[in-house]
């Protein structure tokens, strides 16, 4: 009866272990999921006018007066919110940045306002 209990002990512990590298594995893969969707976003949408340092130096960027999205001045002075909301309506104050409301939707949105926090100098 003790060789009984131990194995039933010695099992649970071990369908608990792998039920939670699992779920990290899981946790990982969306987290990388997120950052990579972020990345093709910028690729698709950003690069043209704000460049892939963010520091808007395409000839696009140049014509259009695109942000400087690496300016730590402007990083520090522009809220999380106001990122988000330029990117969905759009900005037509200096430049002339569309919106992308109809391209992404909200959580896509959200993951560029961190790739562009990341690009920070």
């Amino acid at each position: 009866m003790n060789r009984k209990l131990y194995y039933l002990i010695f099992l649970t512990l071990v369908i608990g272990f792998l039920s939670l590298t699992t779920k990290l594995e899981a946790s990982n893969s969306a987290t990388t999921s997120n950052a990579r969707s972020a990345s093709h976003l910028y690729s698709k949408y950003c690069v043209s006018c704000h460049g892939r340092d963010g520091k808007s130096q395409t000839s696009k960027g140049k014509n259009s007066h695109a942000r400087d999205l690496s300016d730590a001045k402007w990083q520090d002075d522009v809220s999380d919110e106001r990122i988000f909301n330029s990117i969905m309506n759009g900005r037509n104050v200096r430049g002339n940045m569309p919106r992308f409301s109809n391209k992404m939707n909200q959580q896509e949105a959200d993951s560029l306002v961190g790739l562009v926090r990341g690009l920070r100098k």
